[in-house]
C-alpha cells in the first residue's frame, strides 16, 4: 500500500439529515477510486459503509463507518455518518476525527432537521465545510430553490462553485464556474463524462456567477482584491488559491451539485476535497488539556505520538475494536502506549485501516491517519492514547443524556444467562445506551436517545449475541406517604407449646416535609420495652415501609414515635418486636390518611419557534407546569415540570408535532401527590398485578 505524507491526506466527514444520500455518495466515491468494481447501492444492501444487519434491513445508517480511497495521489479518509437524531451522537464523535465536512442536502426536501443539527456541531467545532446538493435527478428537485433554503438557514457565505446542467430527469452534469467548463456525464451509472465548452444558452449566466464568486474570493484577500480592482479579473490559479484560503477561514462554504445514486458529478467533488480542504498539517490548532488547564496545540509529525479514540466497535469474534485519529507523531503496531485519560498503559495490537468492516493492515500509523486496533483492555470511546510519559489529554467527547427508557425482559432463561455479557458489549460500542437494573422496581431498564435507538439496540442483542428480549414501558417509581396523624398499637403474641413469641409496641405516626424520607424517635421511659429490642422495632418499620398500604410502593416522608409497649421476660425476642412493629406500621399508615406520590421531572424541550404553541399545549395536556421559555440561536427552549407517567410517550408526539426538529431532555426533580382520580387507577392496577390484596385498599 502506498505511503502517504500528511500533506497528501484529507480527513472528511459526510454529514446531513437521514436519507439525504451520504452512503450513496460514499459508494460513488469508492467506485470512482477503484475500491469497488461496481456502483454499490443502499437498496441492494451491498454498500461498504452500511454493513450492519440493522442498517441493511432498514436502509438507513445507524453507525458512523470509515473508508478510504486514493484520488489522484491523495489519500481521502471518509467517514459516512448517521443523520437521524437518535444516532447523531456518533456523528458528533466522528467529527472529532476529521478536519473538514461535506454537508449533503437533498435537492427535493431541502434543509431538514438533521442538516441544522450537524451545522450546529460544525459551528461549535469551527470546521471548514462545503455543501453538496444531491438527488438532482429526482422529480421536483431544484438546485436554486435548495440553495435559497441553505441561504435562509445558514447565510450567504454558501456560494455555488458549480451550476447544474439540466434538472430532474434531464440532469446530466455540472458547469465548473472557476474553469468555465462543462462536465457532461453518461446516464449509465458508470461515472464516465466528457469535458466540453459551456452550452451557448448558459454561458452568460455562468459568466455572471463566476463574477459573483470572484468578488467574494477577492473580498477575503487583500492582494487579490487589489489585482481584481486593477485588472477586473483573476486567473484560475488565483481563484483556487483564494478560494481555499476563504474555505479554511470559514468565509466561504462552497456549494456543489450531484446525483449520487446515478453517479453524476461525483468525481468533481473529489477534486474539490483535494483542492479546498485542509491537510492534517493545515487544520486549525487543537485544544488539549495539560495539568488540568486548556491550551492550544499545533499537531506535528515531529512531536510524540498522540491519538484520540473516537469510536469503539464490538465484534462478537474479534472483541473490542478501537478506532483512533492520529494527531501527532507516529506509532508502530504491538507497542505499549499511555492511556492518559485513565492514567494506565495499553499494549496496542496490530494496526489496520477500515474499509467499512474490512480490516487492512496498516503497518506504522502517522499524523493524519485514521486507524484501528484491537483488544485494548481499559480504553473506551473518547480516551487519549499517547507516547509513554506524555501529558497530552484531548478534551472528552460530549455525549447526550438518554431521553427515553424501556424495561427489557429476557424471553427465556438462556437469554437471561447471556444478557449480562451482551449488554456490556453493547454499551462499550454505544456510550449513549445505558442498561441497568432499577433497584426499586427490580426491572432491567434500557435507556437511549429515542425509541428507534432502543429498538435497534435490542435487535443487535438478538442478532449479534443471540439474546432475545421483550420491550415494555418502565414502571413508574411511585411512593406512598401520609397526610394525617395516627396513634396505634401493634401486638404480636404467639403460643406454640414451649417458648412463645411476644412483642407489643405503641407508636404515633405523623407526616414530614416532602423529601425528608423517614425519622424514628424512641420515647420509651421506665423500661416498658428493654433497650435491646428498640433496634428490632425500627428495623421492623423500615422493612414494612418498603411496601406501602395503598398500592405496595415504598412509604416516605413520615415520622414514627415509639412511646410505649410491653414485653415478656421469656417469650419476647427481636423477631417478635420486629413483627409487632410491622403490624403497627400497617395499621398506623391506614389510619393516617395515606396517599400516593409520583415523580415530577424537569423537562427542557428544544424546538423551532413555529411549533412553540403546539408543544406548550401538549405539555399542558400532560399535566405539565410551564416554567418559562428561553432562546438559543434559532431554537426556543421550553422549560416545564411534568409527571414522569405523562412523559413515557412524549418522544413520538414531539417528533410528530415538529417533523423531527424538536428534541428534549429530562431529569428527576421531586415527588408530588397524585390527583385523587388517578390514584384509584394506580391502586386498581396494583391489585391486578398482585402487589396488594383488595382488602388492603
Amino acid at each position: 500500500m502506498k505511503d502517504y505524507s500528511p500533506d497528501q491526506i484529507r480527513n472528511i466527514a459526510l454529514v446531513g439529515h437521514g436519507s439525504c444520500g451520504k452512503t450513496s455518495l460514499t459508494a460513488a466515491f469508492l467506485f470512482a477510486g477503484g475500491v469497488t468494481p461496481r456502483l454499490t447501492k443502499v437498496d441492494k444492501g451491498n454498500t461498504v459503509t452500511d454493513f450492519e444487519p440493522e442498517e441493511i434491513d432498514r436502509k438507513i445508517s445507524i453507525s458512523a463507518a470509515c473508508c478510504f480511497l486514493d484520488w489522484k495521489g491523495y489519500r481521502l479518509n471518509l467517514i459516512d455518518t448517521p443523520g437521524y437524531h437518535n444516532f447523531l451522537w456518533d456523528t458528533r464523535a466522528s467529527l472529532r476525527a476529521v478536519d473538514a465536512a461535506a454537508i449533503l442536502v437533498c435537492g427535493v426536501a431541502g434543509v431538514e432537521v438533521g442538516t441544522e443539527k450537524v451545522w450546529d456541531m460544525l459551528e461549535e467545532m469551527d470546521y471548514p465545510r462545503l455543501f453538496i446538493i444531491n438527488k438532482l435527478d429526482r422529480d421536483n428537485a431544484n438546485f436554486y430553490r435548495t440553495l435559497e433554503d441553505i441561504h435562509q438557514f445558514f447565510g450567504r457565505k454558501a456560494v455555488p462553485i458549480q451550476m447544474p446542467l439540466g434538472e430532474e430527469k434531464d440532469f446530466t452534469g455540472v458547469i465548473d464556474l472557476i474553469r468555465q467548463r462543462a462536465f457532461i456525464f453518461e446516464k449509465d451509472e458508470s461515472g464516465q463524462f466528457r469535458e466540453e465548452e459551456i452550452p451557448e444558452s448558459l454561458r452568460e449566466e455562468a459568466r455572471k456567477k463566476r463574477e459573483q464568486l470572484m468578488e467574494m474570493i477577492a473580498e477575503n484577500d487583500e492582494a487579490l482584491m487589489e489585482k481584481y480592482f486593477d485588472q477586473g479579473d483573476l486567473s484560475e490559479a488565483e481563484l483556487k488559491t483564494g478560494l481555499k484560503k476563504a474555505v479554511l477561514e470559514k468565509q466561504i462554504f462552497p456549494v456543489l451539485a450531484c446525483s449520487a445514486l446515478v453517479n453524476i458529478a461525483c468525481q468533481p467533488i473529489l477534486d474539490t476535497f483535494v483542492e479546498l480542504f485542509p491537510s492534517p498539517l493545515e487544520r486549525a490548532p487543537l485544544k488539549i488539556i495539560r495539568n488540568g488547564a486548556e491550551e492550544v496545540w499545533q499537531p506535528s509529525l515531529d512531536l510524540p505520538f498522540a491519538a484520540l479514540v473516537f469510536k469503539t466497535l464490538s465484534d462478537p469474534y474479534a472483541g473490542r475494536i478501537s478506532i483512533m485519529r492520529v494527531f501527532s507523531g507516529k506509532v508502530n503496531p504491538d507497542v505499549t502506549v499511555s492511556n492518559t485519560t485513565k492514567d494506565t498503559e495499553e499494549k496496542l495490537g496490530g494496526l489496520f485501516y477500515l474499509q467499512g468492516k474490512e480490516q487492512i493492515p496498516a503497518g506504522q500509523a502517522r499524523l493524519g491517519d485514521i486507524v484501528a486496533t484491537t483488544k485494548l483492555k481499559a480504553t473506551t470511546t473518547g480516551d487519549t492514547l499517547a507516547a509513554r510519559g506524555s501529558d497530552i489529554l484531548f478534551p472528552p467527547i460530549k455525549f447526550p443524556e438518554p431521553a427515553i427508557s424501556f424495561a427489557i425482559e429476557p424471553k427465556t432463561r438462556a437469554d437471561e444467562d447471556r444478557i449480562s455479557q451482551a449488554t456490556h458489549r453493547i454499551t462499550e460500542e454505544d456510550p449513549t445506551i445505558r442498561i441497568e437494573r432499577d433497584a426499586e422496581t427490580g426491572q432491567l431498564l434500557i435507556s437511549g436517545n429515542g425509541q428507534l435507538h432502543v429498538e435497534i439496540t435490542t435487535e443487535k442483542l438478538k442478532k449479534r449475541y443471540n439474546v432475545d428480549v421483550i420491550l415494555k414501558p418502565p414502571k413508574i417509581p411511585y411512593r406512598e406517604t401520609i397526610k394525617g396523624k395516627s396513634d396505634v398499637q401493634g401486638k404480636y403474641k404467639k403460643q406454640t407449646g414451649g417458648r412463645g413469641q411476644y412483642g407489643d409496641v405503641k407508636i404515633k405516626m405523623e407526616p414530614l416535609p416532602r423529601g425528608a424520607d423517614f425519622q424514628f424517635e424512641d420515647k420509651i421511659f421506665g423500661g416498658a420495652i428493654p433497650k435491646n429490642y428498640i433496634p428490632a422495632i425500627e428495623k421492623g418499620i423500615q422493612e414494612a415501609r418498603k411496601k406501602g398500604v395503598l398500592a405496595g410502593y415504598p412509604t416516605v416522608d413520615f415520622k414514627v414515635i415509639l412511646y410505649d409497649g410491653s414485653y415478656h421476660e421469656v417469650d419476647s425476642s427481636d423477631l417478635a418486636f420486629k413483627i409487632a412493629a410491622s403490624m403497627a406500621f400497617k395499621k398506623g399508615a391506614k389510619e393516617a390518611k395515606p396517599t400516593l406520590l409520583e415523580p415530577i421531572m424537569n423537562v427542557e424541550v428544544y424546538t423551532p419557534e413555529a411549533f412553540l404553541g403546539d408543544i406548550m399545549g401538549n405539555l399542558n395536556g400532560r399535566r405539565g407546569r410551564l416554567q418559562g421559555v428561553e432562546q438559543k440561536g434559532n431554537l426556543r427552549i421550553i422549560k416545564a415540570q411534568v409527571p414522569m407517567a405523562e412523559m413515557l410517550d412524549f418522544e413520538p408526539a414531539l417528533t410528530s408535532i415538529t417533523g423531527g426538529r424538536g428534541s428534549f431532555i429530562m431529569e428527576f426533580s421531586h415527588y408530588e401527590e397524585v390527583p385523587a382520580h388517578l390514584q384509584q387507577k394506580i391502586i386498581a392496577e396494583a391489585i391486578k398485578e398482585g402487589r396488594v390484596k383488595p382488602e388492603e385498599e
